[in-house]
C-alpha cells in the first residue's frame, strides 16, 4: 500500500495550485492531509475516486485534517476522545481489518513558545491514544508532527535550539513516541540522510528548514 502525507497549508488554496494533479499522479491508497483550514463542503472538487473524511476545527479557517482513501474503513473516529484537545480538528483515525490509520496535525508551540505548555499536554494525551489503539491492532501514523527530532533533521540546529519545533521538550516527546515502540519510517529507511527537508520558513525570507516536521510512524 502507498501512503502520502502532506501539510497543504489550506486545501482550498492548494486546489488552485495543482492539488488534484498531484493526487492523481501519486495514485496512493491513502492521502493524509493536514492544515486543511476549511469546513467540509466549503470546496467542490472531483475527489478522483477517493472517499474523503474530514475533521475540521471549530474555528473557521484554522487547522483541520482530512484523509482521502481508496479503501472503505470499518470505522472513522474524529479526535482522541479528550474534549480539551478535540476542538481543532487535529486527529482523524480510520480503522481497517489489519490496522489503524491515524492522521495528525500536532499543535505548533508558536512564537516565543506561547503554546509550549499546551503542546506538552497534547503530546502525552496523543501518545496515550496511540498506545491504546496499538493494544487492539497495528497503528500507522501519518502527519505533521511539528518537530525536528535530531540535529540531522535541521539545517541550523545550533541557532534553533529554543525555537518552536526544536525545543528539548518537543524533541523528548517525539523520543517518547519511539520509546513506546513506534518507528520513524523515514529514519528507518534513511538513517544517515541529510538535507531531506520537508518545511521551509517564509518568515523574514529565512532558510530554517525542518525534516521530521511531516512524516510517518508505524508500529
Amino acid at each position: 500500500m502507498k501512503f502520502v502525507s502532506w501539510n497543504v497549508n489550506g486545501l482550498r488554496a492548494c486546489l488552485e495550485k495543482g492539488f488534484l494533479d498531484v493526487l492523481r499522479e501519486q495514485d496512493a491508497d491513502f492521502f493524509c492531509i493536514q492544515e486543511t483550514k476549511m469546513q467540509e463542503g466549503q470546496a467542490s472538487f472531483d475527489s478522483q475516486g477517493y472517499d474523503v473524511y474530514y475533521n475540521s476545527a471549530q474555528r473557521k479557517g484554522y487547522s483541520g485534517t482530512a484523509v482521502f482513501s481508496k479503501h472503505k474503513p470499518l470505522s472513522v473516529h474524529l479526535g482522541i476522545g479528550k474534549e480539551e484537545h478535540d476542538t481543532e480538528g487535529r486527529v482523524i483515525t480510520l480503522e481497517f481489518p489489519a490496522f489503524f490509520l491515524v492522521n495528525v496535525y500536532t499543535p505548533n508551540s508558536q512564537a516565543e513558545l506561547a503554546r509550549l505548555s499546551y503542546r506538552m499536554e497534547w503530546e502525552d494525551a496523543f501518545c496515550a491514544y496511540l498506545c491504546a489503539l496499538d493494544e487492539q491492532k497495528p497503528v500507522i501514523v501519518c502527519g505533521d508532527f511539528n518537530v525536528a527530532h535530531k540535529e540531522i533533521d535541521l539545517k541550523n540546529p545550533q541557532t534553533n535550539r529554543k525555537n518552536a519545533g526544536f525545543t528539548d521538550e518537543e524533541r523528548e516527546k517525539f523520543t517518547s513516541l519511539l520509546d513506546a515502540g513506534f518507528v520513524d519510517t523515514f529514519r528507518l529507511l534513511y538513517p544517515d540522510r541529510t538535507e531531506a527537508y520537508s518545511w521551509w520558513s517564509y518568515r523574514f525570507g529565512a532558510s530554517t528548514i525542518f525534516s521530521s516536521a511531516n512524516g510517518s510512524l508505524t508500529k
